[in-house]
């Protein structure tokens, strides 16, 4: 009898496919599996990174999906009304200290009183020398407790307050009356707030700075609480008053 054929399977080169990742013989597309090592070919693709708030407690933990839904809801409402009623305590300090930014970026800029009265003066020293510009004129008050009074026309944001005391600005015409080292600074907004501001003022000639950041101002009164050289036929000498509002 004649020998039976003996099948020899024909010989797979498989040189164009994507290398193994373990040992890098190539191998036809589509295989799972390297024919030489049996490594995978598809290899696992990366896990992403968890967000910051995933690392936090009670999130960080990994759970199968619905379990921990609500107590993790709960814990966010927490946070979340906590850093609502923080806000709510803060909000007037967070809120000066967003006006007083606004002042810095803004600038200042000048404004002058519609009106300016006294509750008492010296003859030929009446309220309105103490903002008509002039160093060498003055409101003359006759006692601690006088007040001067001005009123604007609109609402404003009253950043600076610059006062000069005295007679004059010339040091020895500064000394021949008395001079306020003390006042009260009195503001009253359009909705008719009162507000109280201490004011110290050193006992030398020129103008002096006082920062305020006050808003919605209509009316301003310096009441004078304490001065300096007073005696005898001397009065109070209040040389000049500027207001400076929001740029």
């Amino acid at each position: 009898m004649a020998a039976r054929p003996v099948v020899r399977p024909a010989e797979v080169r498989e040189t164009d496919g994507p290398p193994c990742p373990a040992c890098g013989t190539p191998n036809q597309p589509g295989r799972k599996f390297c024919r030489r090592c049996a490594a995978p070919l598809d290899a696992p693709e990366p896990v992403a990174p968890l967000p910051w708030w995933r690392t936090r407690w009670p999130f960080r933990r990994r759970v199968r999906g619905g379990s921990g839904r609500v107590f993790r809801a709960l814990v966010t409402l927490a946070v979340l009304a906590a850093l609502a009623v923080g806000a709510l305590f803060l909000l007037p300090a967070g809120r000066s200290l967003f006006e007083d930014t606004r002042d810095k970026l803004s600038g200042a800029t000048a404004i002058s009183p519609s009106k300016v009265t006294a509750s008492a003066e010296i003859p030929g020293h009446p309220a309105g020398s103490a903002t008509d510009g002039l160093n060498n004129r003055y409101w003359g008050a006759p006692a601690v407790g006088d007040s001067l009074t001005f009123t604007f026309r609109a609402p404003f944001r009253l950043v600076d307050l610059v006062v000069t005391s005295g007679a004059s600005t010339d040091p020895q015409v500064y000394r021949s009356e008395a001079r306020p080292i003390a006042l009260d600074l009195v503001t009253t907004t359009s909705k008719g707030q009162v507000a109280h501001k201490a004011i110290t003022l050193n006992d030398r000639p020129g103008p002096q700075t006082i920062p305020t950041g006050i808003s919605d101002v209509v009316t301003v009164q310096l009441v004078v609480r304490s001065a300096a050289g007073t005696g005898q036929g001397r009065h109070i000498a209040l040389g000049e008053v500027e207001f400076f509002k929001r740029g």
